[in-house]
């Protein structure tokens, strides 16, 4: 470690947001990144413990102090190899992962965890401006073929991994741009999609072939590509959206939170959709029902719309402002977190449940909901009860449903390919022994959201790339690809 001292003498320092203000105005970024000699500072208060529970917090299993080290000693281009070895994409989660191994950080016991994550991103945008990334191109191809079935960051990182392992690769991908979640599902001001465009390209030069615009199962059956390609996997996320099937449901003006965002996106991206599907928060008063990060991208997207106000309407008690370390860490702890979407203004209600909407003409104009109460039943689990008399009204010219996804969809590709679910609706396969990463069906494996239910972008990465060993074993009998 080069610092032996540092966390006693360097203060914790992270990135800061442009002002409110100034930010409401357009959908680029607005992390104001480090100084560089701050940087240095960060990366020196690693106490290179003997125990690293961040390794064990991050699910690439990233080797957090190494990096952080290198970055005190400004051997920036040895940390970016160090920061490859384990994640294929940290430009993705220096921007949006919830970075849980800070959370397990030994300094988070003192509420002063290490800034891994602003540390993580500036190590890959450095790399970028100084043009230390180039394609990895394998020596030797494999004359195996595989296809990926979506291009979110899962089936990016299985790609790439295979492309480089040199097996020939083709990804598939039903909307008209490649990113899958990452594109669409984001805000361009929490993920600049120029920062997607760079990998394709270097993905692109390492081999891999993006065909976007096939839906496969529905444009194209999936018995085509088990005919084809010597592997398949599935990548294609979690995308079936949990509805609230209140009365009143019907109205116009109710949609799925990635309606919503995916309308914005596609504006903001250069694409015009037409008038009958891009959905405006302008001049309206937005609720938006659930209370996680594709709410506060809700939030985000309609305050830079020019809502009149924000809602946000969460079935679940108010967090403490602080955890109990003694009870949670080093394990992602249950307290109140206030997003940047939220920061830039919205009301946010807890332990409420939505009972009805209402409107005129066929338009929502408001909702009916009341206050709920947690408690647990006889065998621990917990229960949820109405408060009576706690009934009261919103307006409301546009909801959201921002309330998570409940599994992959399951008509088309799944239904023909025969591949067996689990007991939530997920594509079945373990990641471990002989058959990680398989599916029921010989050839095809499965992996990220479509395998494991929703979650984590870094989770995504992971999977992507455990995908690609199982893979590559499978094909030539063993596998020299890192998990």
């Amino acid at each position: 470690m080069g610092k032996p001292t540092g966390f006693m003498e360097f203060p914790r320092r992270d990135r800061t947001y442009a002002p409110v203000g100034d930010r409401l105005g357009h959908y680029h970024e607005f992390v104001i990144p480090l100084e560089s000699e701050t940087l240095k500072q960060q990366g020196g208060r690693c106490m290179d413990c003997g125990i690293p529970f961040c390794h064990d917090a991050c699910p690439v299993n990233n080797i957090i102090p190494d990096w952080n080290d290198l970055v005190y000693r400004q051997d920036f281009r040895r940390a970016l190899d160090v920061l490859h070895s384990t994640n294929n994409f940290p430009e993705f989660t220096g921007r949006i992962c919830p970075a849980p191994c800070e959370a397990a950080c030994t300094l988070n016991l003192q509420d002063e965890p290490v800034t891994i994550k602003t540390i993580e991103c500036a190590i890959i945008d450095r790399a970028w401006e100084e043009g230390w990334i180039e394609p990895q191109i394998p020596e030797e191809r494999t004359g195996k073929r595989v296809v990926i079935v979506g291009s979110g960051p899962s089936g990016m990182a299985c790609a790439q991994q295979l492309a480089r392992a040199g097996h020939s690769v083709v990804v598939y991908e039903k909307a008209d741009r490649i990113g899958g979640l990452l594109r669409y599902g984001i805000p361009d001001f929490k993920l600049d999609k120029k920062v997607i465009d760079r990998r394709i390209g270097q993905m692109q030069a390492e081999g891999v072939d993006f065909r976007p615009n096939t839906h496969i199962g529905v444009d194209r059956p999936a018995q085509e590509l088990l005919d084809r390609y010597d592997a398949l996997v599935l990548t294609g996320g979690a995308e079936q959206p949990r509805d609230l099937p209140a009365p009143g449901r019907e109205l116009d003006g109710i949609h799925f939170a990635m309606d919503f965002l995916r309308s914005n996106s596609k504006r903001v991206q250069g694409d015009e959709p037409p008038a009958d599907e891009f959905i405006s928060a302008e001049g309206k008063h937005v609720v938006v029902i659930g209370g996680g990060d594709t709410g506060s991208d809700c939030i985000g997207t309609s305050n830079r719309h020019g809502a009149l106000s924000v809602t946000q309407l969460e079935i679940l008690p108010e967090p403490p402002e602080k955890e109990d370390k003694s009870t949670t860490w080093p394990h992602w702890p249950n307290k109140k977190r206030t997003s940047s979407s939220q920061e830039e203004g919205c009301e946010r209600k807890f332990s409420v449940a939505t009972k009805e909407f209402f409107g005129e003409n066929g338009r929502v104009t408001g909702l009916k909901a009341i206050q709920v109460e947690w408690s647990k039943d006889e065998n621990g689990g917990w229960k949820m009860s109405e408060v009576a008399g706690s009934e009261f009204d919103l307006k409301a010219d546009l909801v959201t449903l921002a309330m998570g996804f409940t599994h992959p969809v399951h008509e088309g590709m799944l239904e023909q390919l025969g591949v067996q679910l689990d007991g939530r609706g997920n594509v079945q396969g373990a990641t471990e022994g002989a058959k990680a990463y398989h599916t029921s069906q010989d050839k095809v494996f499965a992996a990220g959201d479509m395998r494991r239910g929703q979650s984590l972008v870094v989770w995504a990465i992971r999977e992507g790339r455990q995908c690609a060993r199982a893979v590559d074993a499978f094909l030539m009998g063993e596998s020299d690809l890192p998990r």
